[in-house]
């Protein structure tokens, strides 16, 4: 029988030069595919099973593409259709002439592990999850991999390690290691239950009669989220603070919170609905051209017949060295990342896309992906909305009916943007980007009519996750497109006082206090002449009416019209320090309380998906632990907030009381807290032992440098410009 797949070109065999292989796999590919045909009962598509142990014998003698079907646990919603989506698989390869296996890894749910010590393992994962990976690869000696894409960390640890294992064979003159990535389907936001919603809304009304005006319109605000775990979130933080005011009782509370819990995830699972870094992992794989496009944006887990699309690419992929996944990434980095910065992506992938580039064996780090990012204009072509039906599950559901392309038509309105594209590189369709773009059917923008969630026409110039520099940081990143224009102008060169957390679960008692503003200003935590320079700084305008009234008249009127700016620091939580787990519970605290978020800017040598009202400035290197001057700052300082400039800067105090603008970290200031740093990093090394020792992340690099393990950085010696390989050179590629 004439098979699709050729054999694999490749005078290493250990199948066949060791029968221990051919003893012991033989049983797992029967297992494999007498399970897969029962799962799939009347769907499944083929004739009488010929999958005896001598005909693989046979094939794993020959050399026949050994492909692994790697999926998740099926303890995170993004993988509990992997049963069936792995079972068509495993049919289409044994079909076209392979021998399929499976294994998963475990996936970790960032949404799941969000407040508890879980957190500090998640951003380790993703390097656990490569590690893991390669060790298969290479002790089963797989050639090809068949991915089930998840959320979170998954997706960028198994490219990484794809990346990874390819560079390894090509350097020791063996076959390219090929792959193709399907993205787990869209989950359909939940609905809040119309009993719920009505006694919500009494709740509103409640509070607006009782003075607490505050929490109806955060709660208002809330309701109008789809309804996903991190809008549950919102969620507690508003409940809590209407227990707080005699609003509704504890029990009530946790009546609400189930009946949201409850009512929040489909049956079938999928990737959540909002572009965080699950959805932005989907694009920018996609972008990175490791996707089919016939699995990249689906409602429900794919057909056999979009499975068999995706794997019969397969056919023209093996034994070709331009199609080795690490050559994919690298011809395609440019792609992914103006694809990464169009759509608004999760800023969590800064540190991914630096990682898996360097894992592919390619020097490369958060200044070289700034450079890509800024080279040309990206404009703002993601007009995504969690409030008025334009998530990511409504952009599946238009690429299902046949009115997008996805990432496609996204690549295509870059190119008519004047963005430069790099057309020629390969992509696991076994096709170029300008032989995908050829059909241009439902390719445009405008050919979805009704709330499309892919422009043609940018809504601002610019996108994308910025990297921003300062006299007290080497580096840090900001999601400044995540921010509407306006709310960008209240936050933007302005002067914000310092409030210090040394640690998240220090910022989130505190942010959860309805009373913290109050506390500030009956301690005196911001210097009278501060506070006064400030509202000179921020609102020329206001300083005349303001500037002879008392200290409390005064704080209370700047916070209440929104003058008073704070910069939240969460110092701490680097990836040395503890992993360097997600700010997203302290975010969602201040999102969840009308004033605060007028006025806050959080700041963290954490990481971020996602945005603050104003801003998440987070991944700053270097990290407290290491003696990153993060870590001296104190509440009451001084931080000018230049976010379109790219930089935030250290206000030396006492000249600003002076009347002078001087951005400048005091040697002399330095010393004066070096004992104050050093009680915070013993306080940091104890807190530390929360977290597992087999877990935590010496020996790494920093955030800008995609915190991989040492001998990953040191080994990435390519040059991603120039040691790749594409169907001709591409006149954009620069």
């Amino acid at each position: 029988m004439e098979h699709l797949y050729p054999l694999i070109d490749n005078s290493v065999n250990p199948y066949r030069d060791n029968v221990q292989g051919k003893a012991n796999e033989p049983i797992t590919v029967a297992g494999l595919l007498d399970r897969s045909k029962l799962i799939l009962g009347n769907t499944y598509e083929g004739g009488k099973p010929d999958w005896t142990l001598e005909e693989i014998y046979m094939r794993l003698e020959k050399n026949a593409p050994r492909i692994a079907i790697i999926g998740g646990s099926s303890d995170h919603p993004a993988h509990i259709m992997d049963f069936q989506t792995s079972a068509r698989a495993a049919i289409r390869i044994w079909q076209n002439g392979g021998v399929p296996f499976y294994f998963s890894t475990p996936v970790m749910c960032d949404g799941t592990a969000q407040s508890n010590q879980g957190m500090s393992y998640s951003l380790q994962s993703r390097n656990a999850v490569a590690q893991m990976i390669v060790n298969q690869l290479e002790a089963h000696s797989y050639h090809g991999a068949f991915v089930i894409q998840g959320c979170d960390k998954q997706p960028l640890g198994v490219v990484s390690a794809l990346g990874h294992i390819d560079r390894l064979r090509r350097s020791r003159g063996e076959a390219p290691f090929f792959a193709t990535f399907a993205p787990a389907h869209v989950l359909e936001g939940g609905s809040i239950p119309d009993d719920v919603a009505k006694e919500l809304e009494n709740l509103a009304k409640r509070a607006e009669e009782q003075g607490a005006a505050d929490i109806a319109v955060d709660l208002r605000d809330t309701m109008a989220y789809i309804l996903q775990c991190s809008s549950n979130t919102a969620f507690q933080g508003v409940l809590e603070r209407a227990h707080e005011r005699g609003l509704i009782t504890k029990g009530e509370h946790k009546y609400y919170e189930m009946r949201l819990a409850v009512a929040t995830c489909d049956g079938q699972g999928g990737v959540c609905a909002f572009n965080g870094t699950g959805n932005s992992s989907r694009h920018l794989v996609a972008g990175m051209g490791l996707v089919h496009p016939a699995l990249e944006l689906l409602t429900d887990p794919p057909t056999q017949g979009q499975i068999n699309a995706a794997l019969d690419s397969f056919s023209t992929m093996i034994n070709e060295e331009k199609y080795g996944v690490s050559n994919i990434i690298a011809a395609n980095i440019r792609n992914a990342i103006r694809i990464h910065s169009a759509s608004g992506g999760s800023t969590n992938l800064m540190m991914h896309i630096v990682a898996g580039m360097l894992y592919a064996g390619y020097k490369f780090s958060l200044w070289d992906l700034d450079e890509i990012h800024h080279a040309y204009p990206i404009p703002d072509l993601f007009d995504y909305s969690l409030t008025e039906g334009r998530d990511i599950y409504s952009l599946a559901m238009q690429c299902c009916s046949g009115t997008s392309r996805g990432m496609e038509t996204l690549f295509h309105e870059l190119i008519e943007n004047g963005v430069p594209m790099d057309v020629t590189a390969p992509t696991v369709a076994a096709k170029t980007w300008t032989e995908r773009l050829e059909t241009t059917r439902s390719l445009q923008a405008q050919t979805v009519k009704e709330n499309p969630v892919i422009l043609g026409e940018g809504r601002r110039e610019y996108s994308g996750v910025d990297v921003l520099k300062g006299n007290f940081f080497e580096s840090a990143v900001v999601k400044i497109s995540g921010m509407p224009t306006p709310q960008l102008n209240k936050f933007d060169r302005t002067l914000a006082l310092v409030l210090y957390f040394e640690n998240e679960d220090e910022a989130n008692r505190n942010l959860l206090d309805s009373s913290l503003l109050t506390r500030i200003r009956n301690e005196r935590l911001f210097a009278h002449d501060r506070l006064l320079e400030t509202l000179k700084f921020n609102s020329d305008e206001v300083w005349e009416r303001l500037k002879d009234k008392g200290y409390d008249e005064l704080f209370d009127a700047m916070a209440a019209e929104g003058i008073m700016k704070i910069a939240v620091i969460i110092a701490g939580q680097g990836p040395l320090a503890f992993g360097m787990p997600e700010m997203f519970t302290p975010m969602q605290h201040i999102n969840a309380n009308r004033t605060m978020q007028q006025l806050a800017t959080i700041i963290s040598d954490g990481r971020y998906s996602g945005v603050t009202y104003g801003a998440a400035i987070g991944h700053m290197t270097p990290e407290a632990s290491q003696d990153g001057r993060i870590g001296y700052l104190q509440t009451g300082d001084v931080l000018y907030l230049g976010l379109r400039e790219n930089r935030i800067e250290f206000v030396d105090a006492e000249k600003l009381v002076q009347g002078e603008l001087v951005y400048n970290f005091p040697d002399d200031l330095q010393k004066e807290r070096l004992p104050l740093v050093k009680e915070r990093k013993e306080r940091m090394k104890e807190r530390q032992k929360l977290v597992a020792a087999s877990n935590r992340m010496y020996g790494h690099t920093d955030a800008a440098n995609g915190v991989v393990p040492l001998a990953v950085y040191e080994n990435a010696e390519l040059d991603y410009k120039s040691d790749i390989l594409l169907y001709e050179e591409s006149p954009a590629a620069r």
